[in-house]
């Protein structure tokens, strides 16, 4: 593919283009908190192409030009840009796509994502929680219950984020109704269907992370029943 068909798969005015995409997210969850410094990724799936954020540009000032392109089936790089580095997070991209069918997957940074993952050991859990409703049940059709508990696997971290990959793919295979995988005092990967999916995960799993938390510090067991509160009310 010569230098201009390459540099098409990343220039397009429609700001739906998985390139022009990844940008906005990136800003996003910048102003979130998120990510911050060059911290965190996003990769977005588009039939066979896969689109990856660089290593090294600061979130909010990313642009498409910015963007790596790989083709799946065969895992090398269509599109390298001038000057860049792949991401680290790459071959975690990859494990969602091969092993979940995924069209999108995120990776932050969260202070949520790593206070929890301090404070529980393999696994969180919290249920009888709203917000609990707007992530999949995955094996089989639908969502999450308001009296449904969601469970999301913790991994231990590497000193580098690619040596992560055989822990989280184990951690994918192990617990099939998982949309999520925390990485202990690192942050999160989250994934879904398509980018708008994998989007929502990422907030509603966040939210409930921080009410976790909060939930801890109050005494309440996030994963407790409805009225293990009673004994913590202050009136």
């Amino acid at each position: 593919m010569s230098e201009t068909n390459v540099d098409s798969l990343v220039a397009s005015h429609d700001p739906t283009h998985p390139a022009n995409l990844i940008c906005q997210l990136c800003r996003l969850f910048y102003n979130n908190g998120w990510v911050t410094g060059t911290g965190g990724g996003i990769s977005i799936r588009d039939g066979d192409l896969i689109y990856i954020a660089p290593s090294g540009v600061q979130k909010e000032r990313m642009v498409a030009d910015n963007m790596f392109v790989m083709d799946l089936p065969t895992k090398k790089y269509l599109r390298v840009p001038e000057s860049l580095k792949p991401s680290a997070c790459t071959p975690l991209f990859l494990a969602a796509y091969t092993i979940r069918n995924a069209g999108a997957c995120i990776h932050t940074h969260s202070q949520n994502a790593v206070v929890v993952s301090l404070l529980y050991d393999k696994v969180f859990t919290i249920a009888n929680i709203e917000q609990i409703k707007a992530l999949p049940k995955i094996v089989e059709p639908g969502y999450l219950g308001f009296f449904d508990t969601l469970i999301i696997p913790i991994i231990e971290n590497t000193a580098h984020e690619e040596d992560l990959k055989d822990s989280l793919e184990q951690a994918i295979i192990d617990y099939p109704s998982a949309t999520a995988v925390l990485v202990r005092r690192h942050g999160i990967y989250v994934w879904g269907e398509t980018v708008w999916k994998a989007k929502v995960y990422n907030e509603a799993i966040d939210y409930l992370l921080e009410l976790a938390v909060k939930m801890r510090q109050l005494g309440i067991p996030p994963d407790g029943g409805i009225g293990s509160e009673r004994n913590t009310r202050l009136v």
